[in-house]
């Protein structure tokens, strides 16, 4: 073979030796190119059940756990909606208070070094900040809404101890301003925005916000940026309720629990102001009290609503429900006699007057006026246990009023297929039953009201947050438990008691108004017996008789020393219902009666200048303000240094305290003005 020949062989067989090793590369270059994408298709079939997994199958769960985690951190309410009095005076409202959270991923300092630096500006204690900042998050609150002064020392120890970790927010802050006025009535909210009692618990549903949840944004090292933790934009407000409540008569009413209390020294008082013609509640006060704005100082004795909730044996207060019960199914009449020797048998009891003596022959006029517990007892068995019970069924004893406020008690009856003749005969001078307050005003409302029983209310609308009205309460007629004539003749005869009788001490000069004293033995703990020594000391009263506006009762639980409801409770409704009478403009049946002395001069005209402010050891001398306009009574009354709360427009005709009444410097003064 020549030379030729043999290199183009070679050549050839050069070039097929590399075409089949090109051939091996992309083989296996195939084979890397289609391992590769097995793996990736695997990862991301991998990845992509994972993903469905947690989407998915495990979604709720894990959501829930989220939640639980962070729930009421992440979370902030919209303002509640407000509660109004009668006339639109704001008796609850949101405001924007400042909160402290934490994030203790930034903070420098250990957690118990900061909770020793926090616990004096903090609510909680200085272990309880500690455990809160030793957890496990990102987010922590360490007081919600607190006070702005709070706040600004706060902050600026902050910033001087130069603290990281600590930011504040705005949230909404209920605020009553008010203090103590009606607490029980509108109850508190809670530092979730729940209505924990009262109105803001009962209508939870309509006045709370929407809730709006807080957002956190992490950097790259998923550290969370505090300036963008927590929207600034609230949902829009809620529905607003406006009460029956009148702000000015639910002052005057704990005024006088105010007095109780520091006169006799009770275990608890109540009072209620009705409404007889349409059932509106104007005024419902406890004591003991608490302020709303710091309720958590407050105990279970000071939330309770003893008008609502408390049961009691009503004593005498309750013979007018009992004789009007008498006189409609016409076992007993107006002018039957009646011999009382001051006791009288019953079976194998003895029940005796209050105080042992005997009368005479007396009517039932005298039975009530006098409140002579034979006569009751005579005129019970005369009727019968079982028109009795009927009667107080028809008045509303033994079940709930239906008022719009938690907790209402029930009261206690005779089963009247098993009454004896004792258990009748004690029910007529109102002991072995028990009622409540509220059940004692819708009662006599009925006999202020010539016979119609209206139902007590205390929600007077509910309005959107445009304005409109979105539920409106109605009166409700709550039966007809006697007829105009029967209530007529009670009131008349409850009007004399006032006059003349029981209730002298809660006469009102130039007024005819009706009432009714009681007392009787206070039940034990256990609703069992009597508690010894203790009593509960009540009124009861109505009014103007020619036109009756106001049905009131005043209870008295457990007073130190008198306990006689004329000593303790009848004093108190003179006070209130003669500043109410006045406030309110309510004319006299008598104007001649009136002791208008504080209304002007000595010469018996209007002063043309307030005199100096005059002190002494005694205190502050108060002037005569009849005549004088508001600008001038807040001019006189500010240099006194004393607190001015005034009633009306125009010129003065009332004041409270009286002309020539000693008071202690910031002391409140009310003044009634009139055009």
């Amino acid at each position: 073979m020549d030379e030729a020949a043999f290199n183009i062989r070679k050549k050839t067989m050069d070039n097929e030796l590399k075409a089949k090793a090109d051939k091996r590369r992309e083989q296996k270059m195939c084979r890397r190119i289609i391992t590769c994408l097995i793996i990736l298709f695997a990862f991301c079939a991998a990845a992509a059940g994972r993903l469905f997994w947690l989407q998915v199958v495990r979604s709720a769960e894990l959501s829930e756990r989220v939640d639980a985690q962070s729930e009421a951190d992440r979370k902030i309410q919209s303002p509640r909606g407000m509660i109004l009095d009668r006339d639109g005076k704001v008796l609850a409202i949101s405001e924007v208070a400042k909160s402290l959270y934490a994030d203790p991923t930034m903070t420098e300092k250990s957690p118990a070094e900061m909770a020793r630096l926090l616990a004096p500006y903090l609510r909680i204690s200085e272990e309880a900040i500690e455990e809160r900042l030793s957890r496990d998050t990102a987010f922590v609150w360490l007081e919600r809404t607190m006070d702005n002064d709070k706040y600004e020392r706060l902050k600026e120890f902050i910033a001087k101890e130069q603290i990281k970790g600590l930011r504040f927010v705005d949230e909404n802050r209920r605020y009553y301003p008010n203090g103590t006025l009606a607490a029980q009535l509108i109850g508190f909210v809670g530092d979730n925005d729940h209505g924990l009692d009262g109105i803001e618990m009962v209508l939870d549903d309509e006045i709370r916000g929407d809730t709006q949840k807080l957002r956190l944004t992490t950097d790259s090292n998923n550290v969370p940026i505090f300036d963008s933790a927590l929207e600034k934009v609230l949902p829009d407000k809620e529905r607003s309720v406006r009460l029956t409540i009148d702000s000015t008569i639910q002052y005057i009413a704990e005024k006088g629990l105010d007095e109780i209390v520091k006169k006799n020294k009770p275990e608890g008082a109540a009072v209620i102001i009705m409404d007889p013609k349409t059932g509106e509640i104007l005024a419902m006060a406890s004591r003991p009290n608490f302020d709303p704005n710091d309720y958590g100082k407050g105990n279970a004795a000071a939330y309770k609503n003893r008008a609502v909730v408390n049961l009691y044996e009503p004593g005498s207060t309750f013979k007018p429900i009992m004789a009007s019960a008498a006189l409609d199914a016409g076992t007993w009449t107006e002018n039957k006699v009646y011999h009382d020797i001051g006791y009288i048998h019953v079976d194998d009891r003895t029940i005796h007057n209050w105080d042992d003596s005997g009368m005479g022959n007396v009517t039932l006029k005298d039975i009530l006026k006098f409140s002579i517990n034979t006569g009751m007892a005579e005129i019970g068995i005369s009727t019968g246990g079982a028109v009795l019970s009927k009667y107080a069924e028809k008045y509303g004893f033994g079940k709930p009023t239906g008022i719009e406020l938690p907790g209402e008690g029930e009261g206690i009856l005779f089963d009247p297929e098993e009454m004896s003749r004792v258990d009748t005969a004690i029910m007529a001078i109102g002991q072995g039953i028990a009622v409540t307050p509220l059940q004692m005003v819708q009662a006599f409302g009925g006999l202020a009201n010539r016979g119609t029983m209206m139902k007590p209310f205390v929600i007077k609308e509910i309005d959107n947050p445009d304005g409109s009205v979105y539920k409106k309460t109605e009166p409700v007629e709550a039966g007809r438990p006697v007829s105009p004539e029967v209530s007529r003749t009670i009131s008349r005869i409850m009007a004399e008691e006032i006059n003349s009788g029981g209730g002298i001490n809660a006469k009102i000069d130039g007024y005819n108004f009706c009432g009714k004293t009681g007392t009787a033995q206070r039940l034990n703990a256990e609703g069992t017996g009597y508690a010894e020594g203790q009593y509960i000391g009540s009124f009861v009263g109505f009014g103007p008789l020619e036109d009756p506006q106001y049905v009131v009762l005043i209870v008295v639980d457990n007073p130190s020393g008198v306990y006689y409801g004329a000593q303790v409770a009848a004093p108190v409704f003179k006070e209130m219902m003669t500043d109410i009478v006045r406030i309110k403009g309510i004319r006299p049946a008598d104007p001649s009666a009136v002791n208008a002395g504080i209304f002007r001069s000595e010469g018996g005209s209007v002063r043309s200048s307030l005199p100096p402010v005059y002190v002494d050891a005694d205190g502050i001398l108060l002037p005569s303000f009849a005549g004088f306009d508001s600008r001038e009574v807040n001019e006189w009354l500010n240099e006194a240094g004393l607190s001015f709360i005034p009633v009306g427009t125009g010129l003065a005709v009332y004041q409270h305290p009286d002309a020539g009444t000693y008071v202690e410097p910031g002391s409140d003064v009310t003044v009634s003005f009139t055009r």
